[in-house]
């Protein structure tokens, strides 16, 4: 069984059916028979915060009950799991921040995190940035790049 740990953006096309990559991230959830899907503390917040945001939702706009509501039901799917901060994330954080350590970018600090948490769970992280994707592989982490 594969593990996957999915970007913030691909959990929003999943549980958004009008977001531009809903289709496309549909096709892959489908696809993955009888491996499971990892929502990390970053992953929920992330969902969580972008579901409750007008200018991302626009007139669909949740609640945050609503959101937690989303939320909850993903974690009724039997291949979806919340995947708890394993203990060797602060290590592969730091070593994740190396390429990136004479930026200034809170954004690289968020994608650096999630793939510490992918590489502590054993877990390919599953996103449609590319840039990202492109950090991921510089590393040699496991990724795919959805399109």
């Amino acid at each position: 069984m594969t593990s996957y740990l999915a970007d913030v953006n691909v959990w929003l096309a999943l549980s958004f059916s009008s977001h531009v990559h809903a289709a496309s991230a549909w096709n892959w959830f489908r696809s993955i028979k009888d491996d499971r899907v990892l929502f990390c503390r970053f992953s929920q917040l992330g969902l969580l915060r972008l579901l409750t945001t007008a200018g991302v939702m626009g007139p669909d706009c949740l609640t945050v009950q609503d959101a937690w509501t989303v939320y909850e039901n993903w974690l009724c799917d039997p291949h979806v799991e919340f995947c708890p901060e394993p203990a060797a994330v602060d290590a592969l954080f730091r070593l994740t921040t190396e390429p990136v350590a004479r930026t200034s970018s809170p954004k690289a600090l968020g994608d650096c995190y999630l793939l510490a948490i992918s590489q502590a769970a054993q877990a390919k992280l599953v996103t449609y940035d590319a840039g990202l994707a492109r950090l991921a592989k510089r590393l040699h982490f496991d990724v795919v790049l959805l399109a």
